[in-house]
């Protein structure tokens, strides 16, 4: 009977072992297919070959509103989750931490989506190799990583296979190159700030309250560019009834990817994120080759395969450094727990010998 017990046991264990595996992989899955979804979609609305409707600080606005109006019911109307309450967000805070972050949000988003005008999708995903190089310089700019030869060799080795895979790009365009980096930097940036802003002073946001706060900052901050910039463009052409289906259907593949950066980080981590970013890229390449018909040259494959082995590596380090900082907390749990052990084993032979005399 015992045997018995204790194979239904490990049975359990391997099952419950098991369904965790494919809940990880089911997480990743939903986070591939509506992140592949949201770049098709926005590439499909803003290239003048599809949808043309080349107004990316437009689609952006309508993105930030929608979002912006979905947050807010869920967090003040159906109370679906609390805004942080230690500490609070105070208007001190907002201002300081918030306001800085939505604005870069707004910048990344803005030209990130401008890019799609001039550049294929295959091409862009390329360009988005060098996200690590970009985080991990600002990163050491502002002293929260710290510099090392070897993670710096590893940060040219990536920016040298996107410059051949811009080599060989053949739709090379200087404006969508230039919108593209821009947004990385932007990116690169706001992630940095979340930590130093927000990260440090114990707040976490989850993508419902994070949008609560920072898109209503963003749409604001696209209100002055859109005024100068496509607001002209717009009353020429007389475009101010977009089509509802395409762009609430757009808007709310955005807001669900934000749901899906949750499930997959907080069920997982934002290292299984990155990688399954690699692996989404690589679809969207072989998708923008195969269905889009956008032309990927071999040059454009042998220089971003060197800027993935580049991204790879980059996240085995991050992976060890996980692992070796999990062992430390370990090691010091076991420690404190020997010394907890120790001490009751003193006073309780204190007790004995006291009790003897």
């Amino acid at each position: 009977m015992g045997r018995d017990g204790g194979g239904g046991g490990a049975g359990g264990m391997s099952e419950s072992v098991l369904r965790k595996v494919l809940l990880s992989y089911c997480y990743v899955a939903i986070w591939i297919f509506l992140s592949f979804s949201v770049i098709v979609y926005n590439k499909y609305i803003l290239d003048p070959k599809m949808y043309n409707w080349p107004f990316p600080i437009s689609l952006t606005m309508v993105h930030m509103a929608f979002c912006s109006s979905l947050a807010v019911a869920l967090v003040r109307v159906f109370r679906v989750v609390e805004p942080p309450s230690s500490p609070a967000m105070t208007p001190q805070l907002y201002t300081s931490s918030v306001i800085p972050i939505g604005a870069l949000y707004a910048m990344s988003l803005w030209f990130s989506n401008s890019a799609y005008i001039y550049l294929s999708v295959s091409f862009i995903q390329m360009l988005k190799a060098l996200m690590p190089v970009a985080v991990y310089s600002i990163g050491v700019l502002f002293k929260k990583e710290t510099f090392r030869s070897s993670s710096m060799l590893n940060m040219l080795s990536i920016s040298f296979g996107v410059a051949i895979a811009a080599y060989g790009e053949a739709r090379f365009d200087v404006r969508g190159v230039a919108l593209q980096l821009a947004a990385v930097a932007f990116e690169a940036t706001r992630l940095v700030l979340i930590q130093i802003l927000l990260t440090s002073k114990g707040i976490s946001l989850n993508p419902i309250t994070s949008l609560y706060y920072v898109a209503p900052c963003c749409l604001c901050f696209l209100v002055v560019p859109w005024a100068f910039v496509e607001l002209p463009r717009l009353r020429a052409v007389g475009t101010f009834q977009p089509d509802f289906f395409v762009f609430g259907t757009n808007s709310l593949c955005a807001f669900a990817l934000n749901l899906a950066v949750f499930l997959l980080v907080g069920k997982t981590s934002a290292l299984t994120m990155n990688v399954a970013g690699v692996v989404k890229d690589w679809l969207l390449i072989a998708f923008s080759w195969s269905v889009i018909r956008d032309t990927v040259t071999p040059v454009n494959l042998f220089g971003y395969g060197i800027a993935f082995l580049g991204v790879a590596y980059y996240n085995h380090v991050k992976l060890q450094a996980l692992k070796a900082k999990e062992a430390q907390k370990k090691a010091a749990q076991a420690d404190e727990e020997a010394g907890s052990l120790l001490q009751e084993r003193d006073g309780h032979s204190d007790r004995k010998s006291d009790n003897q005399a």
